[in-house]
């Protein structure tokens, strides 16, 4: 067994966790790491991070930008460590909200809030996982929360996945919205019309039938969740696994989902299951078929019946 080699931090990640050499010599105590990050997310918050360089941020704190440069040296460790500030670490009472559902739940919901204070987050790009403090609470919190189940720690860290994932896409999706809101001075129901509008001029069911059955169904007229309600049904999904794994529904150390059917491929009732399994799907194909042809037919007879009214 060798000795395991140190890692040489990145000048972000040592500032992050506190353990880079502080600067020699610089302006007065005035000046600071911290200081400098606040000033730009107060830039960030008000115009973008576009915004953002180390000659406004020097601009905001009335300093020159080589001054900054003694704190820190890059504009990328900059815009970490705004990161880290601005994604802060799970609440205690996230992280103690109940059983592992509600406690992942929790921390979906106050992972988007934090997304929604501060959107210019979401701009960042993705370059791995960032090895901070507050990144590492929320980690460790997700992992926390499974503690209990009999998954690995690599089914864990999926199931973490699911939940940041999550609440990232639903964040930019929010985030964008709220953008159009302040943009063109519409609220959430103008915006929906619109859209509604939009998708009705464009899509025909010919075209795109079950986009167009989807349309006049009302779906993008409906206030409801979608994110919180595909959250739910994915671990709804986890639910059911770790119900799996304490049944001891295994074999040979894999999960019962991952068994591979080669293993029963020569059981003669088995190849008679997946025969019928596999005609039901064809009958099922032919039924949709037969349904979306159905449901042109009706259409067309509502648009004649409106035309001749």
């Amino acid at each position: 067994m060798t000795d395991a080699i140190e890692p040489e931090l990145p000048r972000g990640i040592a500032l992050a966790w506190g353990v880079a050499a502080n600067p020699q010599r610089g302006p007065k105590r005035e000046m600071s790491v911290e200081r400098i990050v606040e000033a730009a997310i107060e830039i960030a918050d008000a115009e973008g991070l576009g915004a953002v360089s180390m000659a406004a941020v020097a601009a905001r704190l009335g300093f020159t930008p080589m001054s900054l440069y003694r704190y820190v040296t890059a504009k990328e460790d900059l815009i970490l460590l705004m990161q880290e500030e601005a994604t802060g670490v799970p609440s205690e009472a996230t992280r103690t909200a109940g059983g592992w559902r509600e406690r992942l739940e929790a921390l979906y919901r106050e992972q988007l809030q934090h997304y929604l204070t501060h959107p210019w987050v979401l701009d960042i790009p993705i370059s791995g996982v960032p090895a901070t403090p507050n990144s590492a609470a929320w980690m460790d919190a997700g992992l926390s929360a499974l503690a209990g189940t009999p998954l690995s720690y690599s089914e864990r860290l999926a199931v973490m996945l699911l939940v940041t994932g999550t609440s990232h896409w639903a964040g930019s999706i929010l985030a964008g919205y709220a953008r159009v809101q302040r943009e063109q001075g519409l609220d959430e129901q103008s915006i929906a019309r619109n859209e509604d509008a939009m998708f009705r001029a464009l899509i025909t069911a010919d075209a795109y039938p079950e986009l167009r059955a989807a349309i006049e169904a009302g779906v993008f007229l409906d206030e409801s969740d979608p994110f919180s309600f595909a959250l739910a049904r994915g671990l709804e999904g986890v639910s059911d696994y770790i119900a799996a794994a304490e049944e001891g529904r295994h074999d040979e150390g894999r999960p019962w989902a991952a068994l591979d059917d080669a293993d029963i491929a020569d059981d003669k009732k088995f190849r008679e299951a997946r025969k019928a399994v596999r005609e039901a799907e064809k009958a099922l194909r032919a039924a949709h078929k037969l349904e979306r042809q159905a449901a042109r037919e009706a259409r067309d007879r509502k648009a004649r019946q409106r035309t001749e009214a």
